[in-house]
């Protein structure tokens, strides 16, 4: 299935990627976006940066077909490689579960306002109703870079919230 996810920040593309490799910053918005535990790395190498992320979150929000399959919390590592300050390659894997989520985000600025993009798929390796399972997955990704982005827009105007 594939995914899309705007975000607009009023903010330059270089505060932008800074909140978006900062560790802090991905705790904070990892928990405001329900995530029960939260490792935050953040590596960098040359001009490539990678931010890692081995999350367990609540199960919420999935259908009672899914339930069975999907458990109660599942764990959730999140890979960004940044390779500029403009765009990065994102995977999501769910370990132990046949669920992956591709793509990659491309920052932009224009007059002092950086607008995040991201473009992926999300793929749920489950006969018969890996198809149902996709939709769930993917309405539960985008809600999460929802959150993730109220966050983001709150921490670049200040409010740093507590931090984990």
């Amino acid at each position: 299935m594939k995914l899309s996810h705007t975000t607009t920040y009023d903010a330059p593309l270089a505060e932008v990627f800074a909140m978006l490799t900062d560790p802090a910053f991905r705790e904070h918005a990892a928990k405001a976006s329900g995530v029960i535990e939260v490792k935050v790395d953040v590596t960098q190498q040359d001009e490539v940066t990678q931010v890692r992320m081995d999350q367990v979150q609540p199960v919420q929000g999935v259908p009672s077909f899914a339930t069975k399959f999907a458990g109660e919390t599942t764990q959730a590592v999140v890979v960004e490689t940044w390779d500029s300050q403009a765009s990065s390659h994102l995977e999501i894997t769910t370990p132990g579960k046949p669920t992956r989520v591709t793509g990659g985000y491309r920052l932009s600025e224009i007059g002092g306002r950086t607008t995040q993009q991201f473009e992926g798929e999300c793929k749920v390796s489950v006969p018969l109703i890996g198809g149902k399972l996709e939709k769930v997955m993917g309405d539960l990704f985008v809600q999460g870079r929802e959150k993730e982005a109220a966050a983001g827009v709150a921490w670049l105007r200040g409010d740093k919230g507590e931090r984990a």
